[in-house]
């Protein structure tokens, strides 16, 4: 399958200090209140401490111990497809759907029935492009706006998949995306460090700035989203309503964002096992069904079910940088390597042991180490419940 000719259109993530005050000895008061961390006594700021730039509102907010960014909202597209008829060929085609998994959503007993109504597919990754996926990967007006948003050259669109959920009582988790990283991504190492990675500061030197497209195909009850782009500690924005055949444009990796509950609610939040499956049904009815362990445990016309296709492209603000980079890549050694110099220097006793990947107690104790910011006015996730 080939795929479209890729228009290579970034934003200024890894040059931290054109965007940042670091703070030295003698730092003002104001200075010193914006660290979300402790300060040491000297003005200074500990390895991983992260600011908050001082910039107008107009321009994005970063933190300095961490490539997170802040970005400004997403930009709204309309009518963002044009053949509706086509992403219907696309999801049936597709078929079946699986539970989401994730970085969040460790499924430990897979008969174990824990699973809401979300479900998901891959489209596009590195070594899939199904047929059809270039009305979503080849998208001008996506394009152009990923290269407006981050005033860049180089847009190399990368993945595609879709999302389809229902009868979700309470929200999905408030998340920024899983990043990527010159020689680390998804393929190739466990979400949950590359969260840690992210979460750390340690790795900016090797992050990929992701554009991320969120077009929705129909509106239900409920399904909006929240989104953060002025940071956690202030109030979410919304998209909800209207939201039918609408595109968001902008920096999902940037700025945290979560899925709002999806109806119908009668009957409250729906589980099923790992192994269920969405598909259409064979009757001509138009009709989807959930079915889990041989048994039809959900039913209900497509235009029932919220239905989103997620783009992603790497950004780079111009093709030289892209070459200049593209050999500079992290191997799992070098991951701990770092990991443990920046463990020593905090005195912390815990070093990072390649060995234990796989278990939660490594997860658990870089997680104490460097923390997620939780946004406020977040909803209750589905996945703590």
């Amino acid at each position: 399958m080939g795929r479209c000719r890729q228009r290579r259109y970034i934003h200024l993530r890894n040059e931290l200090h054109d965007d940042f005050f670091l703070l030295e000895p003698g730092s003002s008061e104001r200075a010193r209140e914006s660290i979300a961390g402790p300060v040491d006594p000297t003005g200074g700021f500990p390895l991983g401490t992260r600011l908050e730039s001082f910039m107008s509102p107009n321009r994005k907010r970063r933190y300095a111990g961490s490539m997170l960014t802040y970005s400004q909202p997403p930009v709204l597209l309309r009518d963002a497809i044009g053949d509706l008829d086509a992403v219907v060929g696309l999801l049936e085609r597709n078929a079946p759907y699986t539970p989401l998994g994730g970085w969040y959503r460790n499924v430990g007993d897979p008969n174990a029935v824990t699973s809401p109504l979300w479900f998901q597919n891959d489209w596009v990754h590195a070594d899939l492009a199904v047929e059809g996926s270039n009305l979503f990967m080849c998208d001008e007006r996506v394009i152009e706006a990923a290269r407006n948003f981050y005033g860049a050259e180089v847009i190399v669109p990368h993945s595609l998949y879709v999302n389809i959920m229902a009868a979700i009582s309470e929200s999905g988790p408030a998340h920024t995306d899983n990043p990527m990283f010159r020689g680390r991504s998804r393929a190739n190492t466990p979400m949950w460090l590359l969260r840690a990675m992210l979460w750390s500061g340690l790795f900016d030197r090797w992050s990929i700035v992701q554009a991320t497209a969120i077009w929705w195909m129909n509106d239900v009850e409920g399904g909006g989203l929240s989104y953060w782009p002025d940071g956690p500690a202030k109030p979410p924005h919304r998209h909800a309503g209207d939201m039918a055949n609408t595109s968001l444009v902008g920096d999902n990796h940037g700025m945290f964002h979560q899925v709002e509950p999806v109806g119908p609610f009668e009957a409250g939040t729906q589980l099923v096992t790992a192994a269920a499956e969405l598909a259409p049904t064979d009757d001509g009815s138009g009709d989807w069904t959930v079915t889990d362990r041989g048994e039809v445990v959900y039913r209900a016309p497509l235009g029932r079910f919220r239905v989103s296709v997620l783009w992603k492209a790497s950004v780079y603000r111009t093709e030289e940088e892209r070459r200049s980079v593209e050999c500079d890549t992290l191997s799992l050694d070098d991951v701990a390597r770092i990991f443990d110099a920046a463990l020593a220097e905090r005195g912390v006793d815990f070093r990072f042991d390649l060995d234990r990947l796989d278990a939660p107690e490594l997860n658990r104790a870089l997680a104490e180490v460097y923390p997620e910011a939780v946004p406020i006015g977040a909803g209750r996730s589905v996945f703590d419940a």
